[in-house]
């Protein structure tokens, strides 16, 4: 199968992620379940947390930075992207620890720094060559035109961004993060990618339907909100 581009994702695009990366992905739900039911609290609904994994088997990033991980779901799904891929390092920013805590040593082991501390703070250690940035904390106007400002501007034309938290509703809020994040894609000229049940019903059905026929549909965490957005930067 041909290599998809994902800076143009579409429900036909994520389909064939899906179908390539099959093996893969069952084994890492699999691994991701025995987590959850260990203990370990997800943020990230299946659907958005699978669409990370496959997006970063596609984009093959050698630097991936990570703002906001709490315990550590969104960073283990990232961390296995990298293993998988069989390169890459990822740079977490977080004031709490607890994924520091709760992401398994072997899976950390020479691909993840972690970096406690208000990123606005620490801004200074964020590496510079970012291949990927994944986006999930403070979800505030301030906080998201803070990120635009100081991380994005740092962002080659092309690099993958995910941003959590925008459609929990057909639109975001007014003056909230994703209204600031939504803004700034259309001022860019940049199209946004959702599986979001609220803001992109047609594409969220596509995708469990694709998952019942790929057999992969009974869920690892039980949310079906999928707020999460996908776009490229230029």
């Amino acid at each position: 199968m041909s290599h998809v581009e994902v800076h143009d994702l579409t429900a036909d695009t994520v389909v064939r992620m899906y179908e390539k990366h099959l093996d893969a992905l069952i084994r890492v739900r699999a691994e991701q379940r025995e987590l959850h039911d260990g203990g370990m609290r997800a943020q990230l609904d299946d659907i958005e947390a699978e669409l990370t994994y496959l997006r970063l088997r596609e984009s093959t990033p050698r630097t991936v930075v990570e703002v906001g991980s709490l315990h550590g779901w969104s960073t283990t799904w990232i961390l296995r992207a990298l293993r998988d891929n069989g390169f890459g390092r990822l740079a977490t920013f977080d004031i709490v620890d607890g994924a520091r805590r709760d992401v398994p040593a072997g899976l950390a082991d020479g691909r993840w720094t972690f970096v406690r501390g208000d990123v606005r703070d620490t801004v200074g250690a964020v590496p510079g060559d970012i291949d990927y940035l994944f986006v999930d904390a403070a979800h505030t106007a301030r906080f998201a035109r803070w990120y635009l400002a100081e991380l994005f501007t740092r962002l080659r034309p092309g690099t993958p961004v995910s941003v959590h938290d925008v459609f929990h509703h057909a639109r975001p809020l007014p003056f909230s993060e994703g209204a600031v994040v939504l803004k700034w894609l259309a001022d860019q000229g940049i199209t946004s990618f959702t599986a979001a049940r609220a803001a992109a019903a047609d594409v969220y059905e596509r995708i469990t339907r694709t998952r019942v026929r790929l057999g992969i549909a009974e869920p690892v965490h039980r949310g079906t909100a999928n707020p999460m957005i996908f776009f490229r930067t230029r």
